[in-house]
């Protein structure tokens, strides 16, 4: 399984971003997605996660309202709309794929990752 982050660029407080995570090699309704993110300096945390069939989804307190999971398991995208975006979301990116369909927000559960897509937010 391979998966390509995509969508990061500079955009300003108060503003939105659309991530796309598309993966390749057959995950489809099978796998449970996650996006995690880094700053610079911190470790890496856990951000959102949706089910494989995208009927369940766990986001972390600080992007509760802000930002949204949904995922086209007939185009193996995830994406992650995020909204309201403050300077404290400043991070790379990553989309994660694990082999359990619940939703995960363990790091250590997760199989796969992308490369990471860069997110500046600035105030």
């Amino acid at each position: 399984v391979q998966l390509q982050a995509s969508g990061g660029g500079l955009v300003q407080a108060g503003g939105s971003l659309r991530l796309s995570c598309a993966a390749s090699g057959g995950t489809s309704s099978t796998y449970s997605v996650g996006w995690f993110r880094q700053a610079p300096g911190k470790e890496r945390e856990f951000v959102v996660g949706i089910s494989g069939s995208g009927g369940s989804s766990y986001y972390t307190d600080s992007v509760k309202g802000r930002f949204t999971i949904s995922r086209d398991n007939a185009k193996d995208t995830v994406y992650l709309q995020m909204n309201s975006l403050k300077p404290e979301d400043t991070a790379v990116y990553y989309c994660a794929a694990s082999r359990y369909s619940a939703v995960i927000n363990s790091r250590g559960l997760y199989d796969y990752w992308g490369q990471g897509t860069l997110v500046t937010v600035s105030s």
